[in-house]
């Protein structure tokens, strides 16, 4: 009963997530939740923890899976960025924060159901996991950066302030779950963490999440209500954004790897850190780009469950004939 209590919203997130920003709308429209607003850190903290055990910086000291490696971050850091830049002048104009969001998503890869969509999807497991953490120290180094020079012409972008913001929602938590990590390692091996611990972590998350995900949206509800073309604007950058980078990540794979790195080539360009996103979104952004991380999740992981039935249905990503 825990383990289904737990894991709920992590495996129902289709349907939890529009029923919380349709609760969040509703409720902070008739109620005042900005007292909400002071646990907001603690619980971003909380949101990432989870998702940082089992994390392990000495994989990218292991040599093998370099053409993956630097294909993976060569993508992850030119050219998705460069299709949220693209994307956002042409389809968010006149909406900054949510082009601030779109942004976010872009340049913060890493995302911590990589290894568990590798392991479903027959990838190369021992590659995801390497792609992940090479992914998420790069991004969280370069996203400041990122954003300075590509969102600061349109939202005031206090590059300091969100080093600060990297430094508490991402690195506190890492080291907090390379402690826990160390502890469980004691008590279990690692096939019984991946078996019986793993699955659970994204259940703590997903609660974190929802509380991130409603108090952002509840406090500026009447905005939100009073322009509904900001959820279809947004759902809109965010369709064309992922259509392009799996277009762009499945033609990649085809031509320059064989079926099970091809697989994982893609799932590491698609499936972004939207934990660590709507926590930088949250914490150092306002409520219109944190929504458009939100929205983010109705997307991402259904679409990863929909490549993996096109893909066994077409083949869209295979072995190469050399």
């Amino acid at each position: 009963m825990f383990r289904k209590i737990l894991t709920f919203p992590s495996r129902q997130l289709k349907y939890v997530l529009p029923a919380v920003i349709i609760a969040g709308l509703v409720t902070g429209y008739f109620v005042d939740t900005a007292p909400l607003r002071i646990y907001m850190l603690p619980v971003i903290m909380y949101t990432v923890y989870p998702s940082m055990i089992g994390f392990r910086l000495r994989e990218l000291m292991v040599f093998g899976d370099n053409k993956l490696l630097l294909s993976n971050l060569l993508l992850n850091f030119t050219f998705i960025p460069l299709v949220a830049y693209i994307t956002g002048n042409v389809l968010l104009k006149g909406y900054p924060e949510l082009y601030t969001g779109l942004i976010i998503i872009s340049v913060i890869p890493g995302g911590n159901m990589i290894i568990a969509f590798v392991m479903l999807f027959n990838g190369n497991i021992k590659a995801a996991v390497k792609l992940t953490t090479a992914s998420l120290v790069a991004g969280s180094i370069l996203a400041p950066v990122y954003l300075y020079i590509m969102v600061g012409k349109y939202v005031p972008v206090d590059i300091i302030n969100i080093f600060k913001n990297i430094a508490i929602v991402v690195f506190v938590p890492m080291t907090m779950g390379i402690i826990t990590y160390t502890i469980l390692m004691k008590k279990y091996s690692v096939e019984d963490f991946n078996s019986q611990i793993r699955p659970l972590l994204p259940g703590f998350s997903s609660w974190g999440l929802m509380y991130i995900i409603f108090t952002s949206i509840s406090i500026k509800a009447k905005m939100i209500i009073s322009y509904p073309e900001l959820l279809a604007k947004g759902l809109t950058a965010l369709l064309v954004f992922y259509l392009l980078v799996y277009v762009t990540g499945i033609m990649a794979a085809r031509t320059l790897f064989n079926r099970a790195d091809g697989i994982t080539l893609v799932l590491s360009m698609i499936l972004r850190n939207l934990a660590i996103a709507i926590g930088l979104a949250a914490s150092a952004f306002g409520p219109q780009t944190t929504m458009m991380v939100a929205l983010a999740f109705l997307i991402q992981q259904q679409s990863a469950v929909w490549f993996n039935s096109l893909n066994k249905k077409y083949g869209l990503v295979k072995d190469r004939k050399d």
